[in-house]
């Protein structure tokens, strides 16, 4: 109960008189600004952009976290103080600043800030000062105006909360030797840091800046720059520590980044720069594998874009709670902690993969993104497409052993087919004006962004050829370097380097890139063997839906085409420039065709019936003519073929026939993506065992052909890729009942359950085993894996745990995981969402995790918060089995519910939700009963 106070009536008068009062100079501005008739009459202040005559040059900012909560409260803050200089472009009279839950110490005057002109001249006097918090402004107007090419200077005292809401400056807890630590971190990306010090708060506004923080002995504080000065200090009486960093090279705000910790280091240098890991001192020495790739990532990027890594140093640190998987801020980068760290005791190839990519991509953001940075969000896609695309180039250099570049078309490019043939798609580029707010810019930062922008970057590379598409691409990064550009510059200097190395092209670069940024979709190539005629198609899912989206490209690409015939790949592209066209070359006659070779293209291939019964053959008699890619596109694109009813479904299925002789992993995690799609609409049904049988039976000769190949599973595969097809048939086997393989899993699981401290499963296999053991067992195994969870030091081992307490069959144990998700001291923030979809992905969960949302939906939608990134996802993950009108008939209603409150960053997934559930209900009725028969028809059931 909090203490009473009296008020007097006096003191009551004066607050509502000065609220008044600022109400009446408000609208009266309003006036003055708008003229009060006619034309535009939104006030700047309730706009969303900043008007560009005023632009920042540099801030000088302390912050000073305090890691205790206050006496006899819950509250952690920050305070600060902060100063910008900027120049004035255009005379104004009104200062526009971000400005979000912060609180203003008032200066002499009364004012929130202080304002001071460069040199001789006198800076207007403050008239008046409000913040505006629906567009998160702090708005000044003066009595007099500013002047066109004369700096000044806004001085401000502040204070805010270090919230655990993962965003802006914000607080991490975690235990260490049983003592609860906290960690003040930030994530400004993408319009955050107006919630640490008022700024300008866009991209294009970039500025140096100078940083100080003030925190606790026995820390460490960490920025973008070095650390320039170190220094004892006290303040109230209170010992601290101040130290000062070197100033920033010039950038945008959402790349500032600050750290305060107890956290030790690992370095070492590459050339002239210092790379060091940071992470707790209990999980540093997971962190020597980012150390050691780390610096050869580095130079492969200052290699490939033939430019100098712009900064003196490269620190990586691992947080314990972090929304994203990583953040690229310049000089620092921060990782959630299983991102960042790899214990080879515990953790598995796919960890170790997942930490060189991520690495590379973030790394790859130093020059693209932060050297030279878009002007606005809406064109994410370049950004994050890029990265995401160089990424497999980075962890390749890192790792040439793997094979890892070939891994986009399965982890990219077929995910984003997926989402991009739903008519609720939308274009890698959208319109300026269109993206305004800050849950609109949050939503840009989707699949298609980063997947089918690294799927056509990598078309544009292939098509131009790798060192072409480097020398348009380093001279873009030279001539825009510390500064802003559009997307339609990269084409420009991309199109200079075609001309400069006589590259022949159909078109012009942004001619043929322009249909596949700026409309939404991609085409199905279609080729008729007896014909030679070539025909493209804007491919959907749903044949039946209407497109109302028009496209000024009319839904026409420009296609390159490699090919091949009866295992002779042709060397140069074909061109596929319009909607048909004859290619007297690919009339076969008893010859099979194969398009998109390595799928380079972004695009799906469909034949006439006769070339698709050769292909069975090749596949049949000797699947390795065909590359081993176009296996995994062959498997992927004949599924999707028959959810749009332009092959039969069992077109489809007859794709996996041959998959009892291959022994690859792409063909195999094609097939199972794909079958997954058919478990999640017919495990409810009497399709379910049929199904399971026929999978079964195709996985049990790759099952043996491991137990032979790692002697009796006491070896793990040489090959990267084999050591994930590995994880495959011991997952798939035991999943669909193999006793042989259940049994193994239990006895592992068991071993471990008797001797707790001696985990004697290979780390490749233990997400495949936990589930398996979990999913067979009984509340003891659950209970032991919850305690594994609660008491695992290494982040990969914990996220393997948490994944595989949502496999139990036991509808009670998923219930109390669900109440789990609502308690941050059980499951952090950054993972419920995680946990909720695990529990969805399970048939017997399905329905409990919907009913979870749906009951505590309002909580999630404040907790998780509406900028959240895992928020599509959750809608994604709970709906992705929807296929009766009764499901169908309950997201509508769960829509109209929340419509007034709206879906935040997830109003696209919901409405791909609603898509997706139409076209499932669809397809269940059309093909349940084929695709029994043919299951049945396969096991002799």
């Amino acid at each position: 109960m909090g203490k009473r106070c009296k008020v007097s009536p006096l003191r009551v008068f004066c607050v509502v008189l000065a609220a008044a009062s600022v109400a009446t100079i408000v609208t009266l501005w309003t006036i003055a600004f708008t003229g009060g008739e006619g034309g535009d009459v939104t006030a700047p202040w309730d706009r969303y952009r900043l008007p560009p005559g005023l632009v920042p040059l540099f801030y000088n900012i302390t912050l000073w976290p305090r890691l205790r909560p206050r006496e006899n409260s819950s509250l952690y803050i920050f305070t600060g103080w902060s100063t910008v200089q900027f120049e004035c472009l255009e005379e104004t009279n009104l200062i526009l600043i971000h400005s979000n839950k912060l609180n203003y110490t008032k200066m002499e005057d009364g004012h929130p800030v202080r304002l001071t002109a460069e040199g001789d001249e006198s800076a207007p006097n403050i008239n008046a000062a409000w913040l505006q918090p629906q567009t998160q402004y702090l708005v000044i107007q003066l009595k007099g105006r500013l002047s066109p090419g004369q700096k000044y200077r806004l001085y401000a005292e502040f204070t805010g909360e270090l919230a655990d809401d993962l965003a802006g400056f914000y607080r991490s807890e975690y235990e260490e030797d049983g003592v609860r630590k906290v960690v003040a971190t930030s994530q400004m990306h993408p319009t955050h840091a107006r919630k640490t010090f008022p700024c300008f708060d866009e991209p294009a506004m970039k500025a140096v800046f100078h940083i100080t923080l003030i925190h606790p002995p026995g820390t460490v504080a960490l920025s973008n720059g070095m650390e320039e000065d170190h220094s004892a200090i006290t303040i109230d009486g209170e010992a601290l520590l101040q130290t000062k960093f070197e100033a920033t090279e010039k950038m945008s705000t959402y790349l500032l980044a600050i750290v305060v910790s107890d956290y030790t280091y690992l370095n070492t240098t590459q050339g002239n720069i210092q790379i060091r890991i940071w992470a707790r001192r209990k999980a540093i020495n997971q962190g020597n594998y980012a150390l050691n790739v780390t610096g050869p990532i580095l130079d492969f990027f200052q290699s490939y874009y033939n430019i100098s890594y712009p900064l003196k140093k490269s620190d990586q640190i691992a947080l314990p709670d972090f929304y994203f998987g990583a953040m690229e801020n310049w000089g620092l980068v921060t990782y959630r902690e299983t991102n960042l760290l790899y214990d080879p005791e515990t953790s598995s190839n796919s960890n170790k993969e997942t930490t060189v990519t991520i690495i590379a991509h973030e790394l790859a953001h130093m020059w693209f993104g932060n050297l030279v940075t878009l002007r606005w969000w809406n064109e994410v896609w370049l950004n994050e497409g890029f990265a995401s695309y160089v990424s497999y180039l980075g962890a390749d250099h890192a790792e040439p052993d793997w094979d890892v570049k070939d891994l986009i078309v399965l982890d990219d490019v077929h995910k984003v087919f997926a989402v991009d043939a739903l008519a609720s798609s939308h274009p890698l580029t959208s319109e300026e004006n269109s993206i305004l707010l800050p849950g609109q810019i949050m939503e840009q930062f989707d699949t298609i962004s980063y997947s089918k922008g690294a799927a056509v970057l990598r078309m544009l590379s292939d098509f131009l050829s790798e060192p072409v598409f480097k020398q348009g691409l380093s001279s873009y990064l030279r001539y825009f370097s510390y500064g802003n550009t559009v997307g339609t510059q990269l084409w420009k200097y991309l199109q200079m380097a075609v001309k400069d190395n006589k590259v022949s092209l159909p078109h012009p670069v942004d001619v043929i890139m322009n249909p596949w940024v700026l409309q939404m979709g991609f085409p199905v190539v279609t080729i008729d063997t007896s014909t030679g005629r070539v025909s493209q198609k804007h491919f959907l899912l749903d044949p039946e839906t209407n497109v109302t989206v028009q496209s000024p490209y009319k839904y026409k690409w420009v296609i390159p085409v490699r090919w091949m015939k009866d295992g002779y790949v042709r060397e140069d592209i074909w061109w596929l420039n319009e909607k048909e066209a004859l290619n007297v070359d690919m009339m076969t006659g008893p010859s099979w065709i194969l398009a998109n070779i390595n799928v380079t293209g972004y695009y799906r291939v469909n034949y006439d019936l006769g070339n698709w019964e050769r292909l069975f053959s090749q596949l049949s008699t000797n699947h390795q003519v065909i590359p081993l890619i176009n296996r995994a596109q062959l498997v992927d694109d004949a599924f999707n073929l028959a959810r749009a009813q332009l092959v039969p479904t069992t077109l489809a299925l007859r794709t996996t026939s041959y998959l009892s002789q291959e022994t690859e992993y792409m063909p195999w995690q094609s097939a199972l993506n794909n079958l997954r799609y058919f478990e999640l609409m017919l495990d409810r049904t009497e399709v379910y065992q049929p199904m399971q049988d026929y999978i079964r039976k195709q996985v049990t000769p790759l099952f043996l052909y491991f137990r032979e190949v790692t002697s009796n599973w006491t070896e793990v595969p040489e090959k990267h890729t084999d050591q994930y097809n590995h994880v495959n048939a011991l997952r798939t086997a035991c999943r669909t009942g193999l006793s042989e393989c259940q049994d193994l899993t239990r006895m592992w699981f068991g071993q471990w359950m008797d001797h707790p401290e001696h985990n004697l499963i290979h780390p490749n296999l233990r997400s495949a085993v936990y589930c398996s053991a979990v999913a067979d067992g009984t509340e003891a195994e659950w209970n032991f894996a919850w305690s594994q969870f609660r008491a695992a030091t290494v982040a990969s081992e914990a996220s393997k745990l948490m994944s595989a307490l949502a496999c139990s069959t036991e509808t009670q144990l998923l219930d109390r995981y669900l109440s789990y998700t609502l308690n941050t001291t059980l499951i952090r923030k950054q993972d419920a969402t995680s946990v909720i979809t695990a529990v969805a992905n399970n048939r017997v969960g399905h329905s409990l995790a919907w009913d979870f949302v749906r009951e505590h939906w309002e909580y999630m939608f404040t907790e998780y918060g509406v900028g959240s990134f895992s928020f599509a996802s959750l809608i994604s993950g709970v709906t992705a089995r929807f296929s009766t009108p009764e499901e169908l008939q309950q997201l509508l209603d769960f829509v109209e519910q929340h419509k007034e409150a709206g879906f935040g960053s997830a109003a696209l997934a919901v409405d791909q939700a609603l898509e997706r559930t139409e076209a499932n209900i669809k397809w269940v009725q059309q093909n349940k009963q084929e695709v029994l028969h043919w299951f049945s028809s396969q096991t002799g059931g």
